[in-house]
């Protein structure tokens, strides 16, 4: 009840009540897309004043570790549970969406954490960053495996031949998506305003104070209002799939980040970053990751994928995952 009284969260709900009525409130794409870049300008430029005080610790590393290795494990266990049941393309697409990050969870558990004066690492920005690309990595090489042309042997007119079997496509270069990876200007905007933030130090955050701290709360409720009205909107989309598809898109958040939870007990990582860490196992993407795979793995459904991401997943964590990942990492982890 406390993080539904936010008035961060509470402008999500009602962004998604009026697309649930159908209401004519739209925030200009244009304006969305600023206020998407300032929180991650503002992210990194706090990340980078945290990292200027503490340093570079053990606990830095471990944490960036633990992170990279949800962000492989995550996408290729998701990928061989949901072949079995669905056809590839769309497995490898679904398992990089859920094995990608989602950056507005990430920032509204950064304010939740701040508001209920928990302590965290501000090198879990970076984290996020990267989070973001080997999903989408391991989702192309998955899809290329795919489009491997597979040969058969068949007779006619008494000789032996080699043929390609049918619909095979063409793989996609790793390469190209690699760069369009590495190279996003979100990404980049977010470890730029880091490095930023870390050379300049106390004298920096005293002067960017008004923009990175006093104005944040604020943006991020407007925005959040966008994200609800996106996510609700994005609901139709799945109508007619299998149950079992709308249960994954509230379950498997559960799972991952109970698995980020266990390799924080294991290494012995703090409440705060546990907490950051579990919310980034737990989150999906619904704006970088669905881009490239729209280019990347077109033979996949986009229905699938974007919907299950922005019209359940990113609601359900909005509103009850943080509360929960955050309350349970301080029992644990405390």
């Amino acid at each position: 009840m406390p993080n539904l009284l936010d008035p961060a969260i509470l402008f999500f709900v009602f962004g998604v009540l009026a697309g649930t009525v159908k209401s004519n409130l739209e925030i200009p794409p244009q304006i969305s897309r600023f206020l998407s870049l300032y929180l991650l300008m503002a992210l990194g430029l706090k990340g980078g004043f945290s990292l200027a005080q503490s340093g570079l610790t053990t606990e830095v590393a471990t944490t960036l570790g633990l992170a990279v290795l949800l962000a492989a494990l995550i996408p290729a266990i998701s990928y061989q549970l949901l072949k079995r049941r669905l056809g590839g393309f769309d497995a490898a697409a679904i398992s990089a969406t859920y094995g990608s990050v989602s950056a507005v969870t990430f920032i509204a558990t950064v304010q939740y954490l701040e508001s209920h004066g928990t302590a965290f690492g501000g090198h879990m920005a970076a984290a996020m960053a990267l989070m973001e690309s080997p999903a989408i990595i391991m989702a192309v090489l998955f899809a290329n495996s795919l489009r491997q042309p597979s040969s058969v042997i068949v007779s006619g007119g008494g000789t032996l031949a080699l043929r390609a079997s049918v619909g095979a496509g063409a793989p996609i270069r790793l390469g190209k998506i690699l760069h369009e990876s590495f190279t996003d200007g979100a990404q980049l905007l977010l470890l730029g305003a880091m490095v930023i933030g870390m050379v300049t130090g106390e004298a920096g955050a005293a002067v960017m104070a008004p923009f990175s701290t006093d104005l944040f709360k604020g943006m991020l409720a407007f925005f959040l209002l966008d994200m609800g009205l996106m996510a609700a909107r994005n609901l139709g989309e799945l109508r007619g799939k299998p149950l079992w598809l709308l249960a994954y898109a509230v379950l498997a958040p559960l799972v991952h980040a109970a698995l980020a939870l266990a390799l924080a007990v294991a290494t012995g990582v703090s409440a705060g970053n546990g907490a950051l860490l579990m919310v980034l196992a737990a989150s999906a993407s619904y704006i970088a990751v669905p881009a490239v795979l729209r280019h990347a793995i077109p033979e996949a459904q986009p229905a699938l994928y974007f919907g299950m991401s922005l019209g359940i997943t990113f609601p359900f964590n909005i509103v009850v995952g943080i509360p929960l990942y955050v309350g349970i990492a301080q029992r644990v982890l405390g």
